[in-house]
């Protein structure tokens, strides 16, 4: 109904998109020119009421020369369909699935609270911008839930609005009673395609479509794509069910199963180990060592320095010597504070400067930027990366108006900001910052210069965490063979980058090359950082993993037997990583079958975890359940019971009683009562976790 053009708002000096009411042919009648005028009216109205991230911004409104124009915000990127093209039909990884419908749900809970329903959702109205953000776009033919009367007389009674892959079978009957859930309905149609690279009723002609939205169930996704998740592809069957009753009954509900299977995820994330030696039955095949030790944080980017700020900043100009030296005393001393791990008064301090440095030098001064960049540094120390992540953002678009897209400054902090975005799992849009901030890199100072690399490697990172671990363990070999041949081959970035390929080949299966590549790696941290070094200790701990995944459990013992030693002798018995290493060690005791040693182990593990970090902290608890695998393999089923219960009790009440961790727990309590004789409960427990699953599938 419209054509789209770029243009420059004069009277501001930036881009927008115009969208103009196409001209209609002599043969259409008046009163069909003044139903699509009034319709494109109508869309201005709606579109300009909504303001939310995921939704286009609409600017103005008018009418030049018989011609309406709608002006909204210009969008840098492709829509869903080009995307989907782009990859010659080829579905999308499940994280940038993931990732858009979550955006797309928290878009469709904003509009449905405001009583609109697009109703003509579709991925050609779904842009995905260079930064990885979702937007939906053209509000043509939306409906008004409160005003039904006005949009009946633009539709017509009975007459289906939509497109025909993407239609509500509620929509295709015209029903009077189109609501809500038919945008949930087209959204499981999207989903659907970029899940398996199709719509779910591709069937050629548009009458044939209609009629298997209306009467035929879907194949399910995963016959046509059999590594999907399961918990993804019954959530999009819960939104393409033909009754609207059997959907998800608000997009809130959609949103919160998407971030449900983003934490499940996280919960097998990297650095996960199983005790799958021979004889460990299924109940026990799910222990873990914690989190991968591994350098994934961007590094800080060094550029010519000059005193006073540790990070890339090399932009001073002459307003600089002017400036009042206790402004650059006090943020010497908060680059001080933060050397020494203070990062909270850090943080205080540097908040400061930046406060007097926007009075002093302005608030798009160089000097002042980078106190806010050091500022949101210590935010990311604390853990508070969503508020690091806006600070990044801010001085990054502020750097780009003043600096220019291009300009060391300005892409430092866009590296830091895909880093925020990463740790909080939106590794799609990460991916997105990284690759742009990459591809400047390599224009501006050339593939091999270490900012580049270093970028190359965090882009590695970041794909390893999304899933695409062939790409992830290309990329990081690339990086590795750079600064080998760029810095050497035992400088410690060179180093860093090798045991991101030992990572992925881990990921990869192939465990004995993986094997190989962290014993060269430990060997030459020891001999370059020093063998008690941090990162030496880490690349020791993956390999007794490898070890242990090749069933050489002996050699994998005696390994954290000495790593447990070192550890506890440089942090203490209490330090985190020495905990890790040490539970690692009660794992191998289980593989060789001792089952009284792996018992003390784990107990000791757990009771210090409690004391450290709380009786219901995740890593507490996984002890917890090494204590009663311990003792179900000693015989001691009622002793085990009571502490998988204790376990599943605690999980329930901080995760919820249909959290997979969860579940897996109650699962386990009811083998401890078939063991002891109560098969009746047993059956009874297990009951309860399928009807668990079965309400909440999207907790598993």
């Amino acid at each position: 109904m419209g054509e789209v053009w770029r243009a420059l708002d004069e009277s501001l000096g930036r881009r927008v998109a115009v969208k103009c009411l196409k001209p209609v042919g002599q043969s259409r009648d008046a009163g069909f020119t003044r139903i699509l005028q009034e319709r494109f009216r109508r869309e201005a109205r709606v579109a300009a009421a909504l303001q939310h991230r995921g939704i286009t911004v609409v600017h103005d409104f008018g009418e030049h020369d018989g011609v309406l124009y709608l002006v909204m915000e210009l969008l840098e990127g492709r829509n869903l369909l080009q995307v989907l093209d782009d990859a010659r039909r080829h579905p999308l990884p499940v994280p940038d699935i993931t990732d858009i419908a979550e955006q797309v749900a928290a878009a469709l809970e904003y509009t449905h609270a405001q009583g609109i329903v697009h109703r003509d959702l579709k991925p050609a109205n779904i842009m995905r911008l260079t930064d990885g953000a979702v937007k939906i776009c053209d509000f043509g033919i939306a409906r008004l839930g409160h005003d039904i009367g006005f949009t009946s007389r633009l539709t017509g009674t009975g007459v289906a609005m939509g497109t025909p892959n993407y239609m509500s079978p509620e929509q295709i009957g015209g029903s009077a009673e189109v609501d809500h859930r038919s945008d949930l309905y087209s959204l499981g149609c999207v989903l659907y395609e970029l899940a398996t690279g199709a719509p779910p009723f591709d069937l050629g002609d548009a009458w044939s479509i209609l009629v298997g939205h209306r009467d035929t169930p879907p194949e399910p996704p995963r016959a046509k794509r059999p590594e999907l998740p399961g918990d993804l592809e019954r959530l999009i069957l819960d939104l393409l069910a033909k009754d609207p009753e059997d959907r998800p009954q608000d997009a809130a509900d959609v949103g919160g199963r998407l971030k449900g299977m983003r934490a499940a995820a996280s919960v097998t994330a990297p650095g996960t180990v199983s005790a799958s030696g021979a004889g460990v039955p299924a109940w026990a095949r799910s222990l873990t060592t914690g989190t991968a030790a591994r350098s994934t944080r961007a590094h800080r980017i060094t550029a010519p320095p000059y005193p006073g700020l540790s990070g890339a900043w090399s932009t001073r100009t002459m307003a600089v010597a002017a400036e009042p030296g206790t402004l650059a005393a006090r943020h010497t001393e908060a680059i001080d504070l933060a050397r020494t791990g203070d990062w909270r008064q850090a943080y205080d301090l540097h908040i400061a400067v930046a406060t007097d440095r926007d009075h002093t030098l302005g608030p798009d001064h160089p000097d002042t930027l980078a106190s806010h960049h050091e500022a949101a540094y210590c935010l990311t120390r604390l853990g508070r990366v969503e508020e690091a992540l806006r600070v990044y953002e801010y001085v990054a678009d502020v750097r780009r108006r003043v600096l220019g897209p291009d300009h060391p400054d300005t892409l430092a902090a866009r590296h830091e900001a895909a880093y925020a975005l990463g740790r909080l799992g939106h590794h799609p849009a990460a991916h997105q910052v990284y690759s742009a901030v990459l591809a400047a890199r390599e224009r501006t100072i050339g593939a091999d210069h270490p900012d580049t690399l270093q970028c190359k490697h965090n882009l590695a990172v970041n794909l390893a965490q999304s899933g695409r671990t062939e790409e992830a363990h290309a990329t990081a070999a690339e990086v590795a063979g750079a600064r080998a041949r760029v810095l050497g081959a035992d400088h410690p970035a060179t180093l860093v980058s090798r045991f991101e390929v030992g990572y992925t080949l881990g990921r990869t299966g192939r465990w004995a090359d993986a094997l190989d590549t962290f014993r060269e790696v430990a060997t030459a941290r020891a001999r370059v950082l020093g063998p008690d070094h941090a990162e030496t200790l880490a690349a020791r701990y993956e390999t007794g993993i490898c070890l242990g995944r090749l069933g050489r459990s002996a050699e994998a013992l005696a390994l954290y037997e000495g790593l447990v030693a070192d550890r506890t002798r440089m942090a203490g018995s209490a330090d985190a990583e020495t905990l890790r290493a040490r539970h690692a060690l009660g794992v191998d005791l289980g593989r060789l079958g001792h089952w009284d040693r792996a018992l003390a182990e784990a107990r000791d593990v757990a009771a210090v975890r409690a004391r450290v970090l709380g009786a219901t902290h995740p890593d507490t608890l996984v002890s917890k359940r090494e204590i009663a695998v311990c003792l179900g393999w000693l015989g001691r089923w009622a002793d085990a019971l009571t502490v998988y219960q204790e376990v599943a009790d605690a999980r329930e009440s901080v995760l919820g009683p249909a959290h997979r961790a969860t579940l897996t727990s109650r699962n386990e309590q009811a083998h401890c009562l078939e063991q002891l004789g109560r098969s009746a409960e047993a059956q009874a427990l297990y009951r309860r976790v399928s009807a668990q699953r079965e309400k909440a599938p999207e907790r598993l």
